[in-house]
């Protein structure tokens, strides 16, 4: 209730300060991770410093009553305090808040960290077994079960591939875990982040073996979803005996599985784009800028490439050829998952050619048991918006060519795939520049 209301208030100062004093939007989604730099940044540098500082002297008292709440309810519960931090992490904190709402005060546990036996004699207690072991594996296969469903929920009925699949969902799956796992007694906190880490493990093993998902993305994936999994193990373990009897430890589970759908519904209703992202890679060239051009606009076929990036299915440059002369003039870049038609928006030879793009190919071949899979984040999620090649004119009859993307990809958090979408168009980039310039120098004079 405290948090609701303290919510209301802060929203309401925050609009007003934003919008009568800075002159600036104010929505309920400028307090989603995505839409927070967004509106935070937007204006020029001017502007910018002040409605910082303003917003974050109006967010302090806040942020001191969320974690006072916070550290109440984690001593109520006989909960470790650290867990506070965890109040700043984006969908995490949502999940905390969640299990915190519903956890029970201070229950007495047995001094050996086992449960009554009258409680173990009900009916979930039968279904885990006692030993380590049968614990562990009854809660990697239940929430593998689960981890399917919550995931086949957001990507195909939500469509949205954001902090909800990528952290929600491994941090959730890795403390129920961990709470299966030390449901008949306190198991070490090392076992519990290797349960945790394996049931995220597994769940990838699973996604690979349905179908909904190539091995990609997953590979992609790995570094970010399996930590936190291995962090909801840690507050699984930190959470034991604070659920004593089966109905809470019940009604904990439940509460994890329905607020998460509700993130991702939540996540889904409130997304947007993401800006433009831009990526630039050059080489040098022993070859005069008009010796250069003409293989800047068109190039006949490469040879198969030999980098793991390209040969596990990620799209990469064959060919490109061009239909006209100057503005207008159309580029097909040709990939091997299909052809990018790129218009031509500046023709400034031998200096500069700079296109759109009207049409992206899948950025890659999933690979599945199956043999080709297309999951839905290879339609729309990486888009390329516009490209160019530039030529700079270099001491001793060299050249130096740049090429620039300008990209939008639609998965969160942003930063993270950022990483991977940056390296991966810098690999075909240089792919591209490599083959120009071993052609340019063996047609030069020399």
């Amino acid at each position: 209730m405290w948090g609701l209301l303290l919510f209301a208030l802060k929203y309401v100062l925050d609009f007003l300060v934003a919008t009568q004093v800075f002159g600036r939007p104010w929505h309920l989604t400028s307090y989603l991770p995505h839409e927070q730099m967004a509106s935070l940044l937007g204006g020029g540098r001017a502007t910018t410093r002040p409605f910082l500082g303003a917003m974050l002297i109006l967010a302090l008292p806040f942020v001191w009553c969320g974690v006072t709440l916070t550290v109440r309810r984690l001593r109520a519960a006989n909960l470790p305090i650290w867990l506070a931090f965890l109040f700043f992490a984006p969908v995490i904190n949502g999940l905390l808040f969640a299990i915190l709402s519903i956890v029970p005060s201070l229950r007495h546990v047995a001094a050996d960290g086992h449960r009554d036996v009258s409680d173990r004699s009900r009916a979930l207690a039968r279904l885990i077994p006692c030993r380590p072991a049968g614990s562990a594996a009854c809660a990697i296969i239940a929430t593998t079960l689960l981890g399917l469903v919550l995931a086949a929920w957001d990507i195909y009925a939500m469509r949205i591939y954001g902090l909800g699949l990528f952290v929600g969902l491994p941090f959730s799956l890795g403390m129920i875990a961990a709470v299966i796992h030390s449901y008949h007694g306190r198991r070490t906190a090392w076992g519990c982040f290797g349960v945790a880490c394996a049931s995220g493990m597994m769940l990838f093993v699973a996604l690979l073996a349905s179908g909904m998902e190539g091995a990609g993305c997953l590979i992609m994936a790995a570094p970010l979803c399996v930590p936190c999994a291995g962090l909801g193990g840690v507050v699984g373990y930190a959470m034991h005996g604070v659920a004593s009897s089966e109905r809470e430890v019940a009604v904990l589970i439940v509460a994890l599985c329905l607020a998460l759908p509700a993130l991702m519904g939540a996540e889904a209703a409130t997304h947007s784009e993401t800006p433009l992202f831009a990526v630039r890679s050059a080489v040098e060239i022993d070859a005069l800028p008009n010796e250069v051009w003409p293989r800047v606009i068109a190039f006949p076929a490469l040879q198969p490439p030999t980098e793991f990036v390209f040969r596990a299915g990620v799209a990469f440059p064959t060919s490109a050829t061009i239909n006209g002369v100057g503005p207008g003039a159309v580029r097909e870049c040709v990939f091997s998952t299909g052809a990018f038609i790129e218009p031509i928006e500046v023709w400034d030879a031998p200096n500069l050619l700079h296109f759109r793009v009207t049409h992206n190919p899948p950025p890659m071949r999933e690979w599945s048991p199956y043999g080709i899979t297309h999951p839905p984040h290879l339609s729309g999620f990486l888009v390329s918006r516009a490209g160019q090649f530039q030529l700079t004119p270099m001491t001793g009859g060299r050249t130096r060519l740049e090429g620039a993307t300008w990209y939008q990809h639609n998965m969160r958090p942003s930063l993270y795939w950022k990483l991977w979408s940056d390296w991966l168009i810098h690999k075909i980039h240089l792919r591209v520049l490599s083959h120009i310039r071993a052609l340019a120098e063996n047609e030069a004079p020399s």
